[in-house]
């Protein structure tokens, strides 16, 4: 084997440890995987031919000449971040680390179709890009998340009830039109779960996001990875018909789903069937800001019928931190009063010993900033980055 090929073969595995950001000297490097010092400087030598780690000052002396530290280099490349949502969508340009460095935000309308609206955010996207790219800071992959349901593996959306006209599209080739690089898509309560996860819990290996808006669904988090399931459909809990309770107020026969009782538009249906002129989740969210009793108390229902599917998640995953996210939960605490007043008396005491229950802080960009997280994490792969390394060696 030539130095080349042992520095290009083994160079991914090395720079995820490298990924914290933390600057390390070769010696210390060695010391951490048990390789040979002459195998690992091959290999970050290789690293920093490559751009995607650069010199990070010197160590402390222990006598002699101060050793060099190296670090991750996040500003080797640039990741898109394309946020779809029913009626805006958000391109943002992130370096490696998923630190946004701009972003641009306008009002669409999901179901206008995919092409005119992956035009009109992929020309945000280009402009956004003009500014920000260089040969030595190339786009590297696009991240992109759509408001229903999606096959990971294949970039499309399947079924999505409020996309018209999405189903079984192909995404990442019409995005690959532009752009020729890896394209990656989810929906968008996985994309906000990596990026609440990265902002706020990184230190947290079994979390549940939970987006409560015009749909509802989950991101999980287990083991400090993002599960999908076999197609992509895992966490959608918006569509598990909640029983039937003595104190809930339905009518014994009302089988409906969680999206049909608690998402934004069903608690503005309940307040409609009062007198309310009440017809999105904007028209909730105004009410009970406002103070207004009944849209509390509706609210409040919501998330006692959100608790029910909870509870079971939380027997059967048995998650550290639930975070609620989505414009309902933004409107105050009453979604998350009903959420803990079901979940703490319906799951098991040892699921709740020392379960959180807390509401989403990461703002109106955690869902791009998840999207290029969601990147970063398939180009910076040990494989990739051994593939990036060989590439650029033959040039």
């Amino acid at each position: 084997m030539t130095a080349t090929t042992l520095a290009n073969s083994g160079a991914g595995e090395i720079f995820q440890i490298l990924r914290d950001g933390q600057a390390r000297t070769k010696a210390e490097l060695a010391a951490m995987t048990g390789l040979a010092r002459s195998t690992v400087a091959l290999r970050i030598d290789a690293l920093v031919a490559s751009g995607l780690l650069h010199p990070a000052g010197e160590a402390v002396s222990t006598g002699g000449r101060p050793p060099a530290r190296i670090a991750f280099n996040t500003e080797a490349g640039v990741v898109l971040a394309l946020d779809l949502g029913a009626t805006h969508g958000t391109a943002a340009v992130a370096d490696l680390s998923g630190r946004i460095l701009d972003a641009r935000t306008r009002a669409i309308d999901i179901a206008d179709g995919p092409e005119r609206v992956l035009d009109s955010i992929l020309a945000d996207g280009a402009e956004l890009l003009a500014d920000l790219i260089t040969p030595q800071r190339p786009l590297l992959g696009v991240g992109v998340g759509v408001p229903g349901p999606v096959e990971h593996s294949t970039g499309r959306p399947t079924n999505p009830p409020i996309m018209p006209g999405w189903d079984r599209f192909d995404v990442p080739s019409y995005v690959q039109r532009t752009h020729a690089v890896p394209v990656l898509v989810d929906n968008d309560v996985n994309i906000l779960a990596l990026g609440e996860h990265a902002l706020r819990w990184s230190d947290v290996d079994d979390l549940l996001f939970v987006k409560v808006s015009t749909g509802i669904g989950a991101g999980i988090i287990a083991g400090g990875q993002l599960q999908r399931g076999a197609q992509g459909s895992a966490g959608d809990m918006g569509h598990v018909h909640v029983p039937y309770r003595q104190d809930s107020g339905r009518d014994p026969a009302d089988d409906r789903d969680l999206e049909a009782l608690a998402s934004g538009p069903a608690i503005a249906a309940v307040l409609r069937d009062q007198g309310y002129d009440t017809h999105r989740s904007a028209d909730v969210i105004e009410l009970v800001r406002a103070g207004d009793q009944a849209a509390i108390t509706a609210t409040r229902q919501a998330g006692r019928d959100v608790g029910e599917v909870l509870a079971t998640m939380v027997n059967m995953l048995n998650p550290s931190t639930i975070v609620i996210g989505g414009s309902i939960a933004r409107a105050g605490e009453h979604l998350l009063a009903g959420v803990r007043e079901v979940v703490y008396r319906r799951s098991i005491p040892l699921a709740t010993q020392h379960l959180a229950i807390v509401q989403s802080q990461g703002g109106e960009r955690a869902a791009v900033f998840g999207a290029a997280i969601m990147v970063a994490n398939e180009i910076l792969s040990p494989a990739r980055v051994d593939a990036y390394v060989a590439a650029h060696a033959d040039r």
